[in-house]
């Protein structure tokens, strides 16, 4: 296993790093990193002129990327082009806010997810396997900018109609919130809802087809013969191999969740990484826009990673040599 995970990472440095050299590259292209601070009164030409130099602006993009890298490992990411302030702190801050609320979707999702795909294949074409087949589908049709914002307009009309706070329709916090209290609750849960809502969707499908795989070959058939429980059929034989595709699924849907979050966090005005990062890149901060790539990078290698060390738990028939 640890010879396993040691090429995987090996492998995964080159893919890091053609990553993220060519959107290095498409980023430098893209405009002028100092049109902020240009715009700004009393910005000299030799105050430009000595950040270009000192940001290596006036090198080609290859040594540029070096330097860049350089940043990363020595200087925690470097500093941004507009500020002019350290990016790690900003990364810690917004990362920290994006995972809350990703995570918290991500978990609701494959626990519904995974509950009702297992019932909607034991209970193939019932009532209970239209309904949520035919909400599985509305939730795969949907945007995810259009969910939120028909979220945001329902919760705003409740509280337009019976002056009820139910949910926060924008911000992360009031300013005394803390992490994990009620009003933080309030303000992330439509956040959390439209991305669940989306992976839901996603995860309820992939169990029940799973599932239902499982369910018609012939050691279940056999497990049944022998007298056993329908319960410990499923649980036992059917529910830990209809698992492996799933987990293939959930790990590369992180990397989709990231996408999906940077509009939520827009729509819902949150201060999480996807938010910082339409702004950064607005701002053709190339530094902090790479800062954003490069964590989302490495979550998705290492969520990939994750999911074939698991292979081998829910299968015993996987080896890893």
């Amino acid at each position: 296993m640890l010879t396993y995970i040691t090429r995987r990472v090996l492998y995964s440095i080159p893919v890091l790093i053609l990553s993220t050299f060519l959107s290095f590259t498409f980023v430098s292209l893209a405009g002028d990193p100092l049109g902020q601070l240009r715009l700004q009164r009393g910005m000299s030409p030799e105050t430009l002129n000595n950040l270009k130099h000192q940001y290596h602006l006036d090198q080609p993009i290859p040594v540029r990327y070096w330097y860049w890298v350089q940043d990363v490992f020595l200087h925690k990411l470097g500093n941004s082009l507009v500020t002019l302030q350290p990016i790690w702190p900003d990364i810690q801050r917004t990362m920290g806010h994006t995972l809350q609320v990703v995570l918290t979707a991500e978990l609701l999702a494959l626990v519904l997810g995974v509950t009702v795909g297992i019932f909607s294949a034991i209970r193939q074409y019932s009532v209970f396997d239209y309904f949520f087949t035919s909400v599985s589908f509305l939730g795969l049709a949907m945007p995810v900018f259009w969910l939120a914002l028909l979220l945001q307009v329902l919760f705003v009309d409740i509280y337009l109609k019976w002056n009820i706070r139910i949910f926060y329709t924008s911000g992360l916090n009031s300013p005394h919130g803390t992490a994990w209290s009620l009003d933080r609750l309030q303000h992330i849960a439509l956040p959390v809802m439209t991305l669940c809502i989306i992976s839901f969707a996603l995860y309820s499908r992939y169990m029940r087809a799973s599932m239902l795989d499982v369910l018609n070959t012939d050691y279940v058939r056999t497990a049944r013969a022998k007298g056993l429980p329908e319960w410990r059929v499923v649980m036992g034989h059917v529910f830990r191999n209809a698992l492996i595709p799933i987990t293939t699924v959930a790990a590369l849907n992180i990397g989709a969740v990231f996408g999906g979050a940077i509009i939520t966090e827009t729509i819902f005005t949150l201060d999480g990484i996807g938010y910082y990062f339409i702004g950064r890149l607005q701002a053709l901060d190339i530094y902090a826009v790479m800062a954003y790539l490069l964590v989302t990078a490495v979550i998705i290698i290492v969520f990939n990673l994750i999911a074939d060390i698991l292979y081998g738990f829910l299968d015993p028939r996987i080896r890893y040599d």
